[in-house]
């Protein structure tokens, strides 16, 4: 019988995790709170002391996360007297300054936005998802979160000329190329960075909680059965809540006792039966077993 952990701790993250081992996590997958908002439960972060608030957070990130992890940052700046801050900019410098290799960034896009305007901007309807990393080897199964070729396929592999039929370097000199070919008969392609999912709506006890299949594609993408999973700013629980239904032991850091209580709710004792053989089982506990 093989045993999927789900850790529960209430806290600051920065002061539990100080009792965290070394390189034990495979990937970390949070949404802190973003400048000045949530105010009313999180108390609120001045953007212009944001960076000084989350890098001793970062330091111990980049601590407990193994050499073949990832940490993926889900985070967008907010307006100030009419543009744009800059504290996430700063925040990606910072954090290269104190060892992260900033890999790649995505872009959740919320397909099911609201419409809506102001002055001089309109609806957000996007977030970011930075991946930071310790090395350049790092795990990724990009097998995993491959998508259907779609409809264009059909039509552009249907009738393929010359050119399409080798490699073809772009015209403008940028040293790329492609072959067309390669693609026919093949049912699935690797996906882009850019990430539709629709924004979360059946969970109403937490004030900012993202959908599900966020964290389910990161922890895909970058993680395989019995890997170790962090959220340190685990909210409603969501990242370990899909970390257990994929398999995944995972642990998560609540600072507020109500959230805390909602994620112990949501996490739910649950047994698994793979090919027969193989049975897993999942359990809430608040044990210590990665502390030092």
């Amino acid at each position: 019988m093989t045993e999927i952990k789900t850790d529960l701790y209430l806290g600051d993250c920065l002061e539990i995790l100080a009792n965290f081992e070394s390189d034990s996590f495979d990937l970390i997958m949070t949404s802190p709170p973003y400048a000045d908002r949530r105010t009313k439960t999180y108390g609120g972060v001045n953007p212009d002391e944001y960076v000084d608030w989350f890098m001793p957070r970062a330091e111990e990130f980049l601590r407990i996360l193994k050499p073949s992890g990832t940490f993926i940052l889900n985070i967008k700046e907010k307006a100030v007297d009419g543009e744009r801050h800059t504290y996430v900019i700063e925040l990606v410098l910072a954090m290269r300054q104190q060892g992260w290799l900033w890999t790649e960034e995505f872009i959740w896009h919320k397909k099911n936005s609201y419409p809506g305007k102001w002055p001089n901007r309109f609806r957000d309807a996007w977030e970011r998802c930075l991946q930071f990393n310790k090395t350049k080897k790092f795990n990724m199964y990009q097998e995993t979160v491959m998508v259907p070729m779609g409809d264009w396929a059909q039509k552009r592999l249907k009738h393929l000329s010359k050119t399409d039929q080798s490699r073809d370097t772009s015209k403008v000199g940028s040293g790329f190329g492609k072959n067309v070919s390669n693609w026919l008969d093949r049912k699935m392609a690797y996906p882009t960075n850019v990430l539709h999912l629709a924004t979360e709506t059946g969970n109403r006890k937490h004030s900012a909680v993202f959908p599900k299949t966020l964290p389910e594609w990161f922890i895909k993408l970058f993680t395989k059965e019995e890997d170790w999973v962090l959220d340190p700013f685990a909210g409603a629980g969501t990242t370990c809540q899909v970390a257990q239904g994929l398999l995944r032991n995972s642990a998560g850091i609540e600072i507020l006792p109500q959230y805390y209580q909602v994620a112990k709710e949501n996490i739910k004792p649950k047994q698994y039966m793979l090919f027969e053989e193989a049975q897993y089982e999942t359990h809430y506990t608040t044990g210590d077993h990665r502390l030092r």
